[in-house]
């Protein structure tokens, strides 16, 4: 076949695509296992890491000075019939395509080349360029169609894919998708771990695999420094969530598969929404307190695949445990005329920052009870390992934030409860680590449950510190451990019966003036306040409670058991 049979456009330029979308293009090993190639018998001469190299077009010529004309990625096809015979000039001639960027050479033999020179193969190996020789004569014309066929069809797709990634989160931006959806759509598309973070390099979100949640997150804030300061990025892509010359954070895609729209192209496109989200909602939580406030919810809710993730989260969060006393809190505060809680984080932050703490707030719910109280966990860490200074310290953590609440409320009920501390040891051994990761994790949700079952521990009552510890409510601790053994539950529902039928046919505030009654058992002056009666009602109330339960309030094993049978029906109603 000679090569005026093939096309050959020698002496002008080859018009080829200019796309943008490098990660689509075929490679050179791809392109060689197309159809057309079949016939030719296609020997791979020079292979290796030359074979990963793109290939953009296909230039047929036989010319010497083909370089000229290349503009890189393309794949020459020619006969050789053109080329140096001197091997000096023949090794220059690779070296040139070699420099311009070709993707590789495909010579076919028996029209010039009866074998493969030497020189030519060692100067492609040398200038790490692919070699492939094709044994028998094939038409260059069907190999181009073909391979040229494949570079559209990929380029077709990538735009289509483009297509479905911007018409994904302009969807997502336009219905006011949660930061954490997108960042989770974000890490759907691209089959790898995706994560928000915050211009000073704290986690707001992270789309991680559970088995790699701890590796990932653990010292990400120094991590992600480096990364960003490496040239390559040490394999990630990163772009900034910014808008209106503002800048709020950025969105990393750590190392995974490519993605036909580019993963740039997804991540730009998800940062548009992300920044759009934070244009409509200016007064919106920070991005720093939302990362904080979401790690706390997932320890309250289980949701970690291990106790050492936990911490990985916390310390990307911007809230390192490590050398600290940790302390599980809940802060009760009223819920307002308008039903709105009184914002709980900006408070702890500052009332933190007067101790030379850190405080990690969760999210802020009402407490079922009716009493209009809004319910907020905390982790606060206290630096250093003395337990009795961190004690201390905390004390005077929770009266600040209460002055600050009751500041910032239209009413005065405000308290702040407080779980006991928790040394956190180093990092190794991991066992004592997590160890105390687990019995912080445990405070917290304890906290929670006894402020829900407990009414003295929501009660407003201002004694110093007095009142305010879970420590001091070992009753209510028991029972809260104890939660969903089955008889204890039978134990409650036998002891309650008659008082919740009596209250479900007719009404009323039995459940709440027994509550009351239990929660002050010597002093029924108190009980009548705390039940918000008069003395002469409450002690109507309490001849009605012993004749539907059939007990005698100066028993005190019968006060217990309805004590134990109160708390425990709490919890499970959801206190």
């Amino acid at each position: 076949m000679q090569v005026s049979d093939r096309r050959d456009v020698d002496g002008s330029r080859t018009e080829r695509p200019t796309a943008d979308l490098p990660a689509v293009l075929p490679t050179v090993s791809e392109v060689l296992t197309l159809d057309a190639f079949t016939p030719g018998a296609p020997v791979v001469v020079v292979g290796g890491a030359a074979l990963e190299a793109s290939v953009r077009w296909v230039h047929v010529s036989d010319s010497a000075d083909v370089a000229r004309l290349l503009e890189g990625g393309e794949l020459l096809l020619s006969t050789g019939s053109g080329w140096p015979d001197d091997p000096r000039r023949l090794a220059l001639f690779v070296t040139q395509l070699a420099e311009v960027g070709a993707a590789g050479i495909v010579l076919e033999l028996g029209a010039h080349y009866r074998y493969v020179p030497a020189v030519l193969a060692d100067a492609a190996r040398s200038a790490d360029i692919a070699l492939i020789v094709l044994h028998r004569e094939v038409k260059f014309v069907t190999i181009t169609e073909a391979v040229h066929r494949r570079i559209i069809a990929d380029q077709t797709a990538a735009l289509e894919a483009r297509d479905a990634v911007r018409t994904l989160f302009t969807g997502l931006a336009l219905r006011g998708a949660p930061t954490e959806f997108i960042v989770e759509q974000v890490g759907l598309t691209l089959a790898a771990p995706v994560v928000l973070e915050t211009v000073g390099h704290e986690v707001v979100v992270a789309h991680v695999g559970g088995a790699a949640e701890t590796r990932t997150l653990r010292d990400w804030a120094r991590r992600s420094r480096s990364a960003a300061a490496a040239p390559d990025r040490d394999g990630r892509t990163i772009v900034p969530v910014e808008a209106r010359g503002i800048r709020w954070g950025w969105l990393v895609a750590l190392p995974g598969p490519a993605h036909l729209a580019g993963r740039d192209a997804v991540l730009e496109q998800a940062a548009t929404a992300l920044a759009l989200g934070r244009l409509a909602d200016p007064g919106g939580e920070e991005w720093s307190r939302l990362g904080r406030r979401r790690v706390v919810d997932a320890l309250i809710d289980g949701r970690f695949t291990g106790l050492s993730a936990v911490a990985a989260r916390l310390d990307a969060a911007g809230m390192p445990l490590v050398g600290t006393v940790a302390f599980a809190a809940v802060a009760l505060v009223s819920s307002g005329q308008g039903g709105d809680a009184v914002p709980v984080a900006a408070a702890a932050d500052i009332a933190a920052a007067a101790i030379g703490a850190r405080v990690v707030c969760g999210t802020s719910t009402t407490v079922d009870d009716g009493s209009a109280l809004v319910r907020t966990p905390l982790i606060l860490a206290v630096a250093g390992r003395a337990t009795s200074a961190a004690d201390n310290r905390a004390d005077a953590f929770t009266v600040a934030l209460e002055d600050a609440l009751r500041a910032g409320s239209t009413s005065a009920r405000a308290r702040v409860v407080l779980g006991p501390g928790t040394v956190i040891p180093a990092l190794e051994p991991a066992a004592e680590y997590e160890r105390a990761v687990g019995v912080l994790v445990a405070g917290l949700r304890e906290t929670i449950d006894l402020v829900g079952a407990d009414e003295g521990l929501r009660g407003s009552s201002r004694r110093g510190a007095d009142g305010r510890r879970v420590a001091e409510r070992p009753l209510t601790r028991v029972v809260a451990a104890l939660r969903d053994d089955h008889r204890l539950v039978a134990h409650a529902e036998r002891m309650l019966d008659p008082l919740l039928a009596e209250t479900r046919a007719r009404g009323g505030d039995l459940l709440d003036v027994l509550t009351a009654l239990l929660a002050h058992p010597s002093n029924r002056t108190a009980a009548a306040e705390a039940a918000h009666l008069s003395r002469s009602v409450f002690y109507q109330r309490i001849a009605l409670l012993e004749d539907l339960l059939g007990v005698d309030f100066d028993d005190g094993e019968q006060v217990a058991a309805l004590h134990v049978a109160v708390l425990t029906h709490r919890l499970h109603a959801g206190g």
